[in-house]
């Protein structure tokens, strides 16, 4: 029996095959399209999946500003931050976000799902969130996926 056939074989940066997809987020429900999402910006689909590298796909999403929410959220819930000041604390509700900045919505759920080091902060950057049907990538020639 030949044993080198069951060595286990690592991706790297090299090796890992990259693809660009776009997703329409119309619809979609936050939580549960953020999950699908970083999920395919960590590589978690692929069999190759490394838990150390970037072997993730490039997620553009379009129509950002069409998701929704189930049930109050919509009112409820609250994103809070700190200016870093004393009584700086400042709250938000995801309406306003998408009145402003519908985008950061969705950002920040899948930035939440994704590792909090130096590679989650690399696979954030695989992903482009857009308003509206268009997007600037199109040289890319990325795949439509329904989720």
């Amino acid at each position: 029996m030949d044993t080198l056939s069951y060595k286990t074989v690592s991706a790297n940066k090299g090796t890992a095959n990259k693809e660009w997809i776009v997703v329409d987020a119309k619809d979609a429900v936050v939580g549960r399209l953020a999950s699908q999402i970083a999920a395919r910006i960590r590589g978690k689909h692929k069999p190759n999946f490394t838990p150390h590298v970037d072997t993730g796909d490039n997620v553009i999403i379009i129509n950002a500003e069409k998701i929704r929410f189930t049930g109050r959220k919509m009112s409820d819930k609250v994103y809070v931050r700190h200016t870093g000041y004393p009584g700086g604390q400042r709250f938000a509700s995801p309406r306003l976000w998408l009145e402003k900045h519908p985008e950061r919505v969705l950002e920040h759920a899948i930035r939440g799902m994704l590792p909090k080091n130096r590679l989650g902060r690399r696979l954030f950057t695989n992903l482009y969130v857009y308003t509206g049907d268009s997007h600037p990538h199109a040289a890319q020639q990325p795949k439509e996926i329904k989720f």
